[in-house]
């Protein structure tokens, strides 16, 4: 599986092209103040984790859905087949129950 983070895509096609433009409608449509190296943060790299109220204002600011944000792949990743492992020899069991015979 591979997640895409797509925020400056979306913004783009809404003609937003500057993290500057982008924390000024957080705040005006979703009322969320970020500094700005959060929104340049979010702006330049793709990040490991969003809060979901981040990204409902991110969604209300652009007018956008989650959809538009993130890109998920669900393709299966292929694994190679890895060769059986071979089965170690066990010690045989002295008597039936498992117990060996006290010493003489």
């Amino acid at each position: 599986m591979k997640i895409q983070w797509r925020l400056r895509m979306a913004a783009a096609q809404r003609e937003v092209w500057t993290g500057t433009e982008l924390r000024r409608l957080l705040a005006e449509k979703a009322d969320l103040e970020l500094s700005s190296a959060s929104v340049s943060a979010l702006f330049t790299k793709e990040p490991s984790q969003v809060k979901m109220t981040t990204l409902a204002a991110l969604c209300t600011a652009l007018e956008c859905t989650p959809n538009d944000l993130i890109e998920v792949d669900t393709t299966p990743v292929e694994r190679p087949l890895a060769p059986p492992r071979p089965v170690a020899d066990l010690p045989h069991a002295a008597s039936a129950r498992g117990r060996s015979m006290p010493p003489l």
